[in-house]
Order: C-alpha cells, then structure tokens, then sequence
C-alpha cells in the first residue's frame, strides 16, 4: 500500500497569498485541515452547528468571544470555539494557524461579507 509524504505546514503556509483566505491542506474523516495567515480582523461571527479549532504556528492571535473574555493564543496553543458562539478573531501583527473544521463549516459561519471565501476556493488544488 502505498501512502502520501507528509505535509509540511511552513511549505503550505509560504503558498498563502492573501490574509483571511484559507487554503485545505488535509483532510480527516469529514474535519478540512487548514492554513491561513491572519492581518486586522475578520468579522462577528458564529458557525451554528460546527465547532472550530484555532492552532496557532506563529505570532499572537486573540479570538473575541460575545459575552465572555477574549482568548489570547500563542505559538503552539489552540482553543476550539463551540458551535454556536459568535466570535471575531483579531491579528494586531501577522499571525499563522491551521484550522480544522468540518467540512461543512462556512468560512464567515452566519454571515456573508466582501471578505468570504467560499469553500471552492479554501479547496484549491486539494480536490
């Protein structure tokens, strides 16, 4: 049998281009894994029915969650934003994550702005 090379995060993220513009590098049972590279913010925003995780690769990311304290990740730490929350990641310098999210998951979750990369683009030359 034979199986594919391992992927390597730095390589995938140098392919990055653009901030808040995943890209699927992987793919787990029905979880996308993704790389993305954040600048500002995103927007106010909640997935109703996924969860969706945060692994930072470098710099300091906070995620603003409504009603409670924000979360403040670094190199190596992760947090998981339980579905239905409405959250807002913010970047003050660029930072690098992966992402992993069910395959289902809306890039903006409820909400649609200029910014919204749909599904067919986060794929690329994953399909």
């Amino acid at each position: 049998m034979t199986f594919p090379g391992p992927t390597d995060i730095a390589a995938e993220l140098e392919q990055v281009t653009a901030h808040w513009t995943p890209r699927v590098v992987g793919r787990v049972n029905d979880q996308y894994v993704k790389v993305a590279k954040l600048l500002g913010e995103l927007v106010w925003h909640a997935h109703e029915n996924e969860d969706e995780m945060f692994l930072v690769v470098s710099g300091q990311l906070v995620i603003q969650i409504k009603d409670a304290e924000d979360v403040e990740l670094g190199p190596g730490q992760f947090f998981v934003v339980p579905r239905g929350v409405r959250h807002n990641p913010v970047a003050k310098e660029e930072v690098h994550i992966v992402l992993i999210e069910t395959v289902t998951t809306a890039h903006t979750g409820d909400v649609t702005v200029e910014g919204t990369v749909p599904l067919d683009r986060q794929l690329g030359e994953f399909r």
